[in-house]
């Protein structure tokens, strides 16, 4: 049946590693979203906002239409036309944070991933087993004591 078959791919594709990944990351980077949000606009918008003059930041609007209304909320409610750049401003420095931290956290975990040290060379010589002088890794033949290394013991 098609839709047997179409079921058991589909069950397939989404149990494979990669897109549990992914939902767990979507998941997490969701609540890490609101967590980010809400240090924006509950701990580091409102000080901004004292020194521009004005309680709440969000609320900071540019009127374009005639009729001049208290707060964006009102304007909005009126579908009056409004550039509403405190909102933006407010998502923007939001985005810059969550940005800033990714980048934190991908650097550490580059740091943690990294190997440490000098990667080891791949040897290209190796020692004869007759007369122990360094020779070429693809030798067959010993240059110094002209022994036969394709019968040689291992």
């Amino acid at each position: 049946m098609i839709g047997t078959n179409l079921l058991k791919e589909f069950k397939a594709f989404a149990m494979r590693g990669n897109v549990i990944d992914l939902a767990i990351g979507v998941i997490i980077g969701a609540a890490f979203g609101k967590i980010v949000s809400s240090l924006v606009s509950d701990i580091i918008m409102p000080p901004i906002g004292m020194v521009v003059g004005q309680l709440d930041f969000r609320d900071r609007f540019l009127n374009l239409g005639e009729t001049p209304y208290a707060s964006l909320s009102e304007a909005r409610a009126a579908g009056a036309p409004v550039i509403a750049y405190g909102a933006f401003l407010t998502v923007l420095i939001d985005f810059l944070i969550v940005a800033f931290v990714i980048f934190l956290m991908v650097r550490q975990l580059n740091k943690l991933l990294a190997p440490k040290g000098p990667v080891p060379a791949t040897p290209t010589t190796k020692p004869c087993p007759y007369c122990k002088s360094v020779i070429a890794l693809e030798a067959i033949r010993c240059p110094h004591c002209t022994s036969d290394l394709k019968t040689a013991p291992a």
